[in-house]
């Protein structure tokens, strides 16, 4: 695979959401497959809830969390299509790297 074809299925959005510690732990808590609602997110932050909402929002940009609006309450889950591109893509990085290993091993040895 070149470089070029690698780079184009980067989910960089992904890595860049993820990159802030308020988000990861958003996202552990939304990991458990419910909806949930801003109040119950924003429980042990020392944020407000429009900060959490600011969170979830870019959570959302990258297509990591979906938002549902049941009455005047947001309820929101995580979406899991883009965690398993990041994961595929972080496998498809380390197996390159396996790749030039034995091959730098081949030329050592």
């Amino acid at each position: 695979m070149s470089r070029a074809s690698v780079r184009r299925k980067v989910p960089a959005p992904v890595f860049a959401a993820l990159g802030d510690v308020t988000r990861l732990e958003l996202v552990s808590r939304l990991s458990d497959g419910e909806q949930h609602s801003i109040t119950e997110l924003s429980e042990g932050f020392d944020l407000t809830r429009q900060a959490v909402t600011k969170h979830l929002q870019v959570l959302r940009e990258a297509g990591l969390v979906s938002r549902q609006r049941i009455g005047r309450e947001s309820r929101f889950a995580m979406r899991s299509g883009p965690i398993n591109d990041a994961r595929d893509y972080l496998v498809r990085v380390s197996d390159q790297w396996d790749e030039s290993i034995v091959r730098l091993r081949a030329m050592v040895e």
